[in-house]
């Protein structure tokens, strides 16, 4: 695990898709600003991962990449706390997605779900290439590289942290056995002193002989206090308990997020694909106008004709943004015809106006110099390629691709 705790590394990044809306704030940048405070946290703009899909169309990508980068620091993503960076600033991803695509089984990446599901969906496109189909092994790449082992994401990829895992797994499996192993970890137990020695020989024989985890944990963390052992000894010892070599990559583990509970405009997932979103930095007037044009309970033509808040869209708002007493007012006064739909719509529009205010202020700040983005950035990626190398190095070694 080299001289990083992986338990304390969160990586996470997002594709250059334009500017963000309210979904991706509620569902993804507010996680990051609290994990920002509780982790040592990496986040990249996945620009190699935009061109798996829109190689034909790449122009948008610098424009995104930018636009995307304010949409997170307006947010309150901060760059003293956490690492922020462009995915192709950072060589060292594609140099291990090589290195990986070696191990790999094709197998592995053709029963990808989203293999076949985004080829589905986007059967415009020729999605038949060795890019597409590396899209999962890029990511692991992303995760590995980092030796993260948190990776938070929503239900539908964790098949995404799985295919991570087995490559982990797979990896140290053929690369962690170097010769004279076990002789090596031996002697690295007796290293740590008489007491700590036998309590960790009897750790790894309830974990081996029983399958005990907490045994497993413990050791863990009897072998991250010592102080008179080698990183190398430690990393062996993380193996020798597992019965296997060396841990030269660390499994992740996915750190599931709720999914965003932000309702698009017409009551279906906000999506830009759908059309139905409110942007993350939208002008007030224009969160007015789309929340005042907002579908509502079909039943109610007229200001008098009473309603079911359950089946009107601004419902979905009133969960997220309102109190108690706002929505008990609103189901009182939609099923009575005692409000109608703009008065209804109104504590909403004031609700995302404010939540927005912070934003704009933050945004403007970069807007109006650029290069504080770029020096932000160029930051990111030299302390990126400095937790990269480290990596890399061990990688390449294991693979015997180091010539003294």
């Amino acid at each position: 695990m080299g001289s990083v705790d992986s338990q304390q590394r969160v990586l996470s990044g997002m594709r250059p898709t334009g500017r963000l809306h309210l979904g991706h704030y509620h569902g993804v940048l507010k996680n990051w600003v609290k994990l920002q405070h509780e982790f040592e946290c990496f986040f990249f703009v996945a620009d190699w991962h935009a061109l798996t899909t829109t190689y034909d169309d790449p122009f948008h990508i610098r424009e995104n990449v930018w636009e995307m980068l304010i949409d997170w620091l307006a947010a309150g993503v901060n760059p003293g706390s956490a690492t922020l960076f462009v995915q192709s600033h950072v060589p060292e991803h594609a140099e291990l997605h090589l290195l990986l695509s070696m191990i790999t089984p094709l197998g592995w990446l053709e029963r990808a779900p989203t293999y076949k599901d985004q080829q589905e969906k986007l059967r415009e496109k020729d999605l038949a290439t060795y890019g597409f189909l590396g899209y999962p092994l890029l990511q692991s790449a992303d995760i590995l590289l980092y030796r993260a082992g948190k990776v938070p994401v929503g239900a539908d990829q964790v098949s995404h942290v799985e295919i991570t895992r087995e490559i982990a797994r797979r990896f140290n499996h053929l690369y962690g056995r170097e010769p004279g192993f076990e002789e090596q970890a031996e002697a690295a137990i007796v290293k740590m002193g008489k007491k700590n020695a036998r309590l960790y020989r009897s750790l790894k024989r309830r974990y081996q002989e029983e399958g005990d985890m907490e045994a497993l944990e413990t050791a863990r963390a009897l072998l991250g206090e010592q102080q008179n052992i080698s990183l190398g000894d430690r990393e062996r010892l993380y193996g020798y308990i597992e019965g296997g070599g060396k841990v030269l990559l660390p499994e992740p583990q996915a750190l599931l997020t709720d999914a965003s509970k932000m309702p698009g405009l017409d009551g279906q997932k906000m999506s830009k694909s759908y059309g139905n979103f409110i942007g993350l930095r939208e002008s007030p007037d224009m969160v007015a106008q789309k929340i005042r044009t907002m579908p509502t309970d079909p039943q109610r033509v007229r200001r008098t004709d009473p309603g079911e808040p359950e089946k009107c869209p601004v419902w979905e708002f009133h969960k997220v943004y309102s109190d108690e007493a706002t929505r008990e007012w609103v189901q009182t006064g939609c099923r009575s015809a005692g409000i109608g739909c703009l008065d209804c719509k109104k504590p909403v529009i004031d609700a995302i106006v404010e939540e927005q205010r912070p934003l704009h202020e933050r945004a403007r700040e970069y807007e109006s110099s650029p290069d504080l983005i770029h020096a932000i950035i160029q930051e990111g990626a030299d302390q990126a390629r400095d937790a990269a190398r480290d990596t890399l190095e061990d990688v390449r070694d294991a693979m015997g691709m180091v010539y003294r």
